[in-house]
């Protein structure tokens, strides 16, 4: 139990798979109630049954945008988030242009994190840098351009990528932004001790599959 209290407001309950089904959301959002985890993270098309679900719970629902790629428009960015939150949304995870980020085109890719932090007001949005295609240079730079930008977490990874969190991203992003933006670590946390090991670095949220099991002390 000692476990369960000490780690559930970190969770995530994370389910973004292309083959995700309502009823495999569903059993998510019940999950997240039972286990009081701070939010269920889904993908647009489920926003609205997710709330439907865990409204009357302290659960959050968060959303996914510009996902996996990060490559849409700003314009397509932007409508996607109103879009969830008109929804049931109240937290926003987009992914930054990493391509134009790798070009050094640092300018384009703040102001769309700005544009789009202006776009939904105070409803929380974490910056996924996908660290595992960034060097610690790239990890460095858009972590600050996230928090330059407004960002209220940056976070590492969709977990569709060539890799998730890893501790030297997480180190690095907690170098670069200190506590003046949170930092949510995804991507292949599926036990507690690892789990415990992000937040003893200063991790403020876990998105996970896993999130039962972390909390039962697996």
């Amino acid at each position: 139990m000692t476990t369960k209290i000490q780690l559930n407001q970190y969770i995530d309950h994370t389910l973004l798979k292309p083959t995700a089904t309502p009823k495999e959301i569903a059993d998510l959002c019940f999950e997240a109630v039972k286990n009081d985890f701070y939010a269920v993270c889904v993908n647009g098309c489920y926003v609205a049954l997710a709330r439907s679900i865990v409204k009357d719970s302290d659960v959050k629902v968060a959303s996914v945008m510009g996902f996996p790629l990060g490559a849409n428009t700003t314009e397509t960015k932007i409508y996607e988030a109103v879009n969830a939150i008109d929804y049931g949304a109240s937290e926003i995870d987009m992914v930054l242009n990493i391509g134009l980020l790798k070009a050094g085109e640092f300018t384009r890719v703040e102001n769309e994190i700005l544009e789009i932090k202006e776009a939904i007001n105070n409803t929380v949005l974490k910056v996924i840098l996908e660290t595992c295609f960034l060097t610690p240079e790239e990890i460095v730079k858009a972590s600050k351009l996230a928090m330059n930008a407004g960002a209220d977490f940056i976070k590492t990874s969709t977990g569709f990528g060539t890799g998730g969190a890893t501790i030297e991203a997480v180190k690095l992003m907690k170098e670069t932004v200190g506590n003046k933006v949170k930092i949510k670590a995804s991507g292949g946390i599926r036990d507690t001790q690892t789990a415990l090991e992000y937040i003893h670095l200063g991790v403020d949220r876990i998105g996970t599959s896993s999130g039962i099991a972390i909390v039962n002390g697996n």
